[in-house]
C-alpha cells in the first residue's frame, strides 16, 4: 500500500499501460480519476475495481479547457492532487514527405501540448499541497528512430526534455517529474500496428509477438502490468530523490547496437 491517501490523476486511463496503471495504483492504496475519450472504455476500468476507487474524467487533453477540468475531477476525490500520469497520446506511421501537415500537428498537439496543459493546471495544486509527484510517457522511440515515424519520436523526443525543464523548475517546490520509456507492451494500439506482419510472416499475431521477441534480450515482449511497477516506485516515497531521470522499461532493447545485433541474425560472428 505505497500509495495509501494519496490522489493520482492519469490521462489515457481507459486502456493499454494506462488502463493497467490505474488498477496497480488503486491496489496500492490510491484513489485514482482516469481519463480518455471514449467514455465506454474509462467505465469498464472502473466497473473492474472497487467501488468508489476510481473517478472518470472524459474529455480531450488537447481541447480547450479541458486540462482544467480533469484536474478539477481528480481534485474533486478529496481536493488534493499528488501524482499525474501523462499517458495519452497518439501514433501515425508515414515518412517525413508522406505525413500530412494536420496529422502532424495532430501528433503534437496530443503527446506534447497535452501533456504540457496537463501540468500546467496540475503543478500550482501540487505546489500548494507541498509536492507531488509526475510521471510522463515518452517511448523508447524517444531515444532511438522508429521507420515511418517522425511526429510520434519527435512528440515523445521533446516530451523528455519538457520533463527535465519541469524538474529543474519546480523541484524547489517539492515536484518531482519523470518519465518513462517503455518499449513493446502488447496493447491494442501495438497490435494494430503490427497487424500487417501476420500476413508477411504466415501466422497470426501471437506468432508475430514470438518472431519479434527474439530482438529482444529478455526475449518477450512486455504485458502492460509488466510497465505498473515502475509507475508505482515512481508515484511513491521509495523515489523521494529522483526528478529529471529518464527510466527506460524495454526489456533492455536499448542496449543493442542494431548493425552488430544484425551480424549476428543474419548468422554471423562479430569481431
Amino acid at each position: 500500500m505505497r500509495l495509501q491517501g494519496k490522489v493520482a490523476l492519469i490521462t489515457g486511463g481507459g486502456t493499454g499501460i494506462g488502463a493497467a496503471v490505474a488498477k496497480r495504483f488503486v491496489e496500492e492504496g490510491a484513489k485514482v480519476c482516469i481519463t480518455g475519450r471514449r467514455r465506454e472504455k474509462l467505465e469498464e476500468v472502473a466497473a473492474s475495481l472497487p467501488a468508489g476507487a476510481v473517478t472518470i474524467a472524459c474529455g480531450d487533453v488537447t481541447a480547450e479547457g479541458g486540462a482544467d477540468a480533469m484536474v478539477a475531477a481528480a481534485l474533486g476525490i478529496s481536493g488534493k492532487l499528488d501524482i499525474l500520469v501523462n499517458n495519452a497520446a497518439i501514433e501515425h506511421n508515414k515518412n517525413v514527405v508522406d505525413l500530412d501537415v494536420a496529422v502532424w500537428r495532430q501528433t503534437l498537439e496530443n503527446n506534447l501540448t497535452g501533456p504540457f496543459l496537463m501540468m500546467k493546471a496540475a503543478i500550482p495544486h501540487m505546489v500548494k499541497g507541498g509536492g507531488g509527484s509526475i510521471i510522463n510517457v515518452s517511448s523508447l522511440a524517444g531515444v532511438r528512430a522508429v521507420p515511418g515515424g517522425p511526429g510520434y519520436c519527435a512528440t515523445k523526443a521533446g516530451l523528455i526534455h519538457l520533463t527535465k525543464q519541469v524538474a529543474l523548475d519546480f523541484g524547489k517546490n517539492g515536484v518531482r517529474c519523470n518519465v518513462i520509456c517503455p518499449g513493446p507492451a502488447r496493447t491494442a494500439l501495438l497490435e494494430m500496428n503490427v497487424e500487417p506482419l501476420t500476413e508477411v510472416l504466415h501466422t497470426d499475431l501471437d506468432g508475430v509477438f514470438e518472431a519479434m521477441s527474439e530482438f529482444v534480450p529478455l526475449k518477450r515482449i512486455a504485458s502492460p502490468a509488466d510497465m505498473t511497477g515502475l509507475f508505482v516506485f515512481l508515484a511513491s516515497e521509495d523515489s523521494a530523490f529522483m526528478t529529471g531521470t529518464t527510466v527506460m522499461n524495454d526489456g533492455g532493447i536499448h542496449v543493442i547496437d542494431a548493425f552488430a545485433q544484425g551480424v549476428g541474425t543474419l548468422g554471423g560472428e562479430w569481431g
